[in-house]
């Protein structure tokens, strides 16, 4: 059993009846589906599916964005994500006047990034899609963001993400751990990407990691590291570094800050951190926070900083944000042992290669 909080161990402890009743539920779930007692239904075009078993930060997102950059010069390429704590409810296809409170924040960060990429937002995906493909009919692939779990629609191509220091195979059930499905869900997936590994892993630490996971013979495992860019002004653009001179305060609204705060650690002088809830929707009390917060702070050379997925639910606030230096730090998934191109020809040769099943399009 791998308890992330340390804090809150005891507590978690105290939750372990709740954790067995949830178990229950989800492997009484997986049965049914197995057996065919809850339908799963296909659809006539490569859909790839982007999730993992484990609540909180394992890498979904930047993983999304690089099948979008991957794909969107080769392919009509669109995603479909829940749009988890929006303000709205049921299918929403992104467009000009679109914010964060309309479709999420993970899919406004995609919607900001690549704006030629069809991004919808659906609870239902097995209803969207057919929504989807009526808006953006030219559609050839459709990624699902954060949908492993999720078994009413049958993706094609699989991909699971596991953190590196929170294997799946070492976790436990929600809440006394943060499984949110089986570990042995893990066969369901084709491919496998331990996500946030260190820069140096190496080939022994690559080995026992692929033999604890035990994966099938027709799965492949990928190893990746997290790649920082250069941080960005949240509403001008413009790009600077980060130096050992500059004290810095992070303002996050993410599952697991843990990697940024490492990695802020080694680069800037010093940091503070102003930590919020994982998709925490900002007010301008917050941002009054972090303005008098950040004012305080003794050092000349001084930024704010935040992460791609908290800027999209800060930008409502351009204009107050326009006179501070407020930047933005962006995030890729970096392939480990030269892989990258591996990878990349698995997802291609996915959709080239995809050919429509007879029962794609009705329940099976």
């Amino acid at each position: 059993m791998n308890f992330n909080f340390p804090l809150l161990k005891p507590i978690r402890i105290l939750l372990f009846p709740l954790s067995l009743l949830y178990a229950l539920i989800i492997l009484l779930r997986n049965w049914c589906y197995d057996r065919k007692i809850f339908s799963s239904t296909s659809f006539n075009l490569p859909i790839i599916c982007v999730g993992n078993v484990a609540v909180g930060g394992t890498g979904k997102s930047p993983m999304v964005e690089l099948l979008i950059r991957t794909l969107k010069d080769r392919f009509p390429v669109a995603v479909l994500s829940r749009g988890y704590k929006r303000k709205t409810r049921g299918y929403a296809l992104a467009g000009g006047q679109t914010t964060a409170l309309d479709i999420g924040d993970e899919p406004m960060q995609f919607h900001s990034k690549f704006p030629d990429v069809a991004v919808a937002v659906g609870e239902e995906r097995i209803v969207a899609i057919p929504q989807l493909l009526h808006d953006r009919p030219k559609t050839r692939a459709i990624i699902l963001d954060d949908a492993f779990q999720h078994r009413a629609v049958r993706a094609g191509l699989n991909i699971l993400l596991t953190e590196y220091a929170n294997l799946f195979t070492r976790d436990w059930w929600l809440p006394s751990g943060d499984l949110r499905d089986a570990p042995g869900s893990y066969r369901r997936a084709d491919l496998i990407v331990v996500t946030k590994c260190p820069e140096d892993l190496s080939e022994d630490q690559r080995r026992d990691t692929i033999l604890e996971i035990n994966p099938l013979k027709h799965q492949q495992v990928f190893f990746s590291s997290i790649q920082y860019g250069l941080p960005y002004h949240i509403t001008k653009g413009d790009t600077m570094v980060i130096n050992d001179q500059m004290e810095v305060l992070l303002v996050t609204g993410i599952a697991n800050p843990a990697p940024l705060k490492k990695w802020l650690g080694e680069k800037a002088g010093s940091y503070f951190e102003l930590a919020y809830s994982d998709h925490h929707i900002f007010t301008i009390d917050d941002l009054h926070y972090m303005i008098r917060r950040f004012s305080s702070m003794a050092e000349r050379n001084k930024i704010i900083l935040t992460t791609e997925k908290d800027a999209v639910r800060l930008i409502k606030f351009r204009q107050e944000l326009e006179v501070w230096p407020f930047y933005v730090l962006p995030i890729e998934p970096r392939f480990l042992f030269s892989e990258q191109p591996r990878f990349t020809d698995l997802i291609i040769k996915f959709i080239t290669n995809f050919k429509p099943s007879v029962e794609a399009g009705v329940h099976v």
